[in-house]
């Protein structure tokens, strides 16, 4: 066991995900090990307890897992759980820390980021419920790294990450469990796989694209060896440290291949995909995307199909600048609707409490109590019970939903990479003003209120302010914009557009139609262009 010195970095401020920079920041000496003693150094109670390792096989995975076994082992933790080859899909490891009632876990991913020798990387610390640490830690991890003088390692080999079995480090066991099979299990106690095989034995042909990450290996096990589907109907589905040069973010820009099958005429009855850590997802049925938002809304109104949420729900949990979809369907079932800031973590006490029982977010994540992160496969498995079930295509559940709920046109325009003391004025600028925008007009439209979003937590009573600036119409429509915490430079401007169209006549038009008043209307209220010199998004979803 040994105690090095060292000198604290200004940058380890951990975001709404953990701490993610571009993997050069990480192999500076002393960069992880400083980050992961700030974890250490921050909690208590942990000598002799269990610690789950994992990551989603990007570049340097393996070197920060070997970093943080040698870690834990001089920081007194009893025992460490790794997934072999490193691998863990985030969901997959929540459910490895509240199977095990785990102390914590550390998650390596920079989730939908890019992979690679010079692309991002991340730590994330979960907390004991197996969600993402709720604010008063990660600022006490910040606060930590800032004057951090020291840090413990033992100095021993490293572990054979690709032998299931156990070694010791020091005093410490370590574990190298299969990665698959917990998570795997978890999943057929939810769902019907029985139902869900027998449509796929029935001729129903699904594809789903694990964009060369981490839920690969889980896709192939599940759909393909346990439910039957196809063989190949997992395409990518070798995790790689660089996820074979793309970008495993599951939408229509990186996933337009998926898009473009499903839209063809030969295209499978469904198509979804995951992304980087396995806890986003991507649904599309043949001849129609189906967004996040909506997706939330329709596996909520659909649930009780699931063994699992047979019973009914809870309460239904989305995140601020998600459509209000899913505000419906909680009001026809007769249970609450929360509305908190981005970031999973937000959601963590609602499902501790008792309180939500599906949750989501309109960056395509989605999940429920059975883990404390959003799960992609989750989501994939939910429709295809809900498919199974029905006996109706993708587009049938989707219009009749629309008919009974009304449909939320909905688009999010993200302008990347922007010069942050760019986007960081123009935010500004916005909150000055908000005070005099209830009651103008712009583009036709009368704006009814406008706000910085503030959310108190009706569990524990901690408010979190400035979640984003909302501009609300007489109508019901909307636009919300936020500067994401997610990227690794610069700085990401998200802009979400919404209407509301309760005549069904009309749920047939294209969203940029729909949505085109209030996307001239966000330029004009906020000056984007003028600003950041984005004539148009980086990424429209």
């Amino acid at each position: 066991m040994k105690t090095v010195s060292t000198t604290p970095f200004p940058d380890q401020k951990p975001g709404t995900s953990g701490l993610r920079k571009k993997v050069p920041v990480f192999q500076q000496p002393n960069y992880v090990e400083n980050f992961i003693q700030s974890v250490f150094d921050s909690l208590e109670g942990f000598e002799g307890e269990t610690l789950v390792i994992g990551g989603d096989g990007r570049f340097f995975n393996r070197e920060v897992i070997q970093i943080a076994i040698k870690m834990a082992a001089a920081n007194s933790f009893g025992r460490v759980l790794v997934g072999q080859g490193g691998i863990l899909s985030t969901p997959a490891a929540s459910n490895v820390i509240r199977k095990n009632k785990a102390f914590g876990g550390l998650i390596l991913s920079a989730s939908h980021n890019p992979g690679g020798p010079n692309e991002d990387f991340g730590i994330k610390y979960n907390t004991g419920n197996g969600g993402p640490a709720p604010e008063k830690v990660t600022d006490a991890i910040y606060a930590r790294s800032r004057v951090i003088d020291t840090y413990k390692i033992c100095e021993t080999p490293d572990v054979d990450l690709d032998q299931i079995g156990r070694v010791e480090v020091g005093t410490m066991d370590v574990e190298i469990i299969d990665s698959v099979a917990d998570y795997a299990a978890l999943m057929e106690e939810l769902f019907d796989f029985a139902a869900i095989k027998a449509k796929i034995a029935g001729g129903f042909r699904l594809t789903f694209d694990a964009m060369h990450a981490v839920t690969g290996p889980y896709a192939k096990e599940i759909l393909e060896h346990r439910l039957g589907a196809a063989e190949g109907s997992v395409k990518n589905f070798v995790p790689l440290e660089d996820f074979g040069g793309h970008h495993p973010d599951p939408n229509l820009v990186h996933a337009k291949d998926l898009y473009d099958l499903m839209m063809s005429d030969d295209a499978p009855d469904f198509g979804a995909a995951s992304d980087g850590d396995g806890d986003r997802n991507l649904i599309i049925g043949k001849g129609i995307f189906v967004t996040p938002s909506d997706s939330l809304a329709m596996l909520a109104a659909n649930a009780h199909l699931a063994p699992a949420y047979a019973g009914g729900l809870k309460g239904i949990a989305r995140s601020m600048p998600t459509s209000r979809a899913a505000d419906r369907v909680a009001e026809k079932l007769g249970v609450k609707a929360y509305e908190t800031p981005t970031g999973w973590k937000f959601f963590g006490n609602l499902l501790d409490a008792g309180l939500a029982t599906i949750c989501g977010e309109e960056s395509a994540g989605t999940g429920s109590d059975h883990v404390r992160e959003k799960d992609g496969l989750w989501a994939v498995l939910l429709w295809l019970n809900i498919l199974a079930v029905r006996g109706e295509s993708v587009k049938a559940i989707a219009e009749a939903h629309w008919t009974e709920y009304g449909r939320n046109f909905y688009a999010r325009h993200d302008y990347e990479d922007v010069e942050t003391a760019a986007a960081n004025g123009l935010v500004a600028e916005l909150r000055e003003k908000l005070d005099r925008l209830a009651g103008t007009s712009v583009q036709g439209m009368t704006i009814a209120a406008a706000d910085d979003f503030s959310y108190l937590d009706p569990v524990d009573g901690s408010t979190s302010a400035n979640q984003g600036i909302r501009i609300l119409f007489e109508g019901g429509s909307r636009i919300v914009y936020r500067l994401s915490g997610t990227g690794t430079s610069g700085a990401t401007l998200r802009v979400y557009i919404e209407r509301f169209e309760p005549d069904a006549a009309k749920h047939d038009v294209p969203t940029p139609e729909a949505l085109a008043d209030l996307i001239a209307a966000a330029d004009e209220i906020a000056g984007i262009r003028a600003k950041t010199g984005r004539n148009e998004p980086s990424v429209i979803t």
